[in-house]
C-alpha cells in the first residue's frame, strides 16, 4: 500500500510533469525564434538604410508607368506586413491542425530561397498593391516600422503553437504561421532588391 508521503510525492511529480507540458500545443523553439527574428531585424535595417538618404524626388521617381517607385515598393511592404500579421492572428483563432505539419515541414528553406528570387515576376494581390495609402515618406516608413516591430514582437514573445495553425500562400501553397513570419523577411528581401534596381537604373534623379 502507498503511504501518505508516497501519495503526496507522486502528485507533486505529476504536477511538475504537467507544468512542463503546454496546455495548448507547443511553443516555438528558441532556435526557431532566433532564425526568424534575425531575418526580420536584418531586412528591417536594410529597408531603413535604403530609404533614409532618398529625397522626396527620388522617393517618388517611377522608372516607367508600369514600374513601381521606391515609395510604391515601400507602401507594398508595409501593407503586406499588416495583411500577413492579420492573417496570422485570424489563423490562430482556428482549431489547431497538427496533422498538416508534415505537408509543410522544412518549407521555410524554400521560402528563403524562392521568395527573394526576382528572376520570376509575380503580380502582387490587389489588396496589397500600392494605392497611395501614405502621403509622405515619413508616414510610409513609420507604418513599415510599426508593422515590422509588431511581427518581431510576436515571434519573440508568443507562447502560442504557431506551427499547428496554417494559411495558404497564393503561389507557394500552405504555410504554418511561423513560416509566414519567415515569409515576411524573405518578401522584404525581394523588394529591397527592387528598390536597388530603381535607384541604380537609368533616369534616377541625382538628388
Amino acid at each position: 500500500m502507498h503511504t501518505a508521503m508516497e501519495s503526496i510525492t507522486f502528485r507533486l511529480v505529476l504536477m511538475g510533469m504537467l507544468s512542463m507540458t503546454p496546455l495548448f500545443g507547443e511553443t516555438l523553439l528558441q532556435g526557431e525564434r532566433d532564425r526568424s527574428m534575425s531575418h526580420l531585424h536584418a531586412t528591417r535595417k536594410q529597408f531603413l538604410d535604403a530609404v533614409a538618404p532618398l529625397s522626396d524626388t527620388q522617393w517618388a521617381f517611377k522608372p516607367s508607368p508600369e514600374r513601381w517607385s521606391v515609395a510604391e515598393v515601400a507602401e507594398h511592404l508595409a501593407a503586406t506586413e499588416d495583411a500577413v500579421f492579420s492573417m496570422i492572428r485570424k489563423a490562430m483563432l482556428e482549431p489547431p491542425a497538427p496533422e498538416k505539419k508534415a505537408s509543410v515541414a522544412g518549407k521555410e528553406d524554400l521560402i528563403l530561397k524562392a521568395v527573394p528570387n526576382r528572376s520570376r515576376k509575380v503580380q502582387a494581390p490587389e489588396p496589397v498593391q500600392p494605392h497611395g495609402r501614405w502621403k509622405t515618406k515619413a508616414e510610409a516608413v513609420a507604418a513599415f516600422k510599426q508593422n515590422r516591430d509588431r511581427t518581431i514582437e510576436l515571434v519573440r514573445t508568443s507562447e502560442e503553437d504557431l506551427r499547428s495553425h496554417f494559411a495558404p500562400h497564393f503561389i507557394l501553397g500552405l504555410f504554418d504561421c511561423y513560416q509566414w513570419t519567415v515569409f515576411l523577411a524573405a518578401h522584404a528581401d525581394r523588394h529591397l532588391q527592387q528598390m536597388q534596381e530603381v535607384v541604380a537604373g537609368p533616369g534616377f534623379p541625382k538628388k
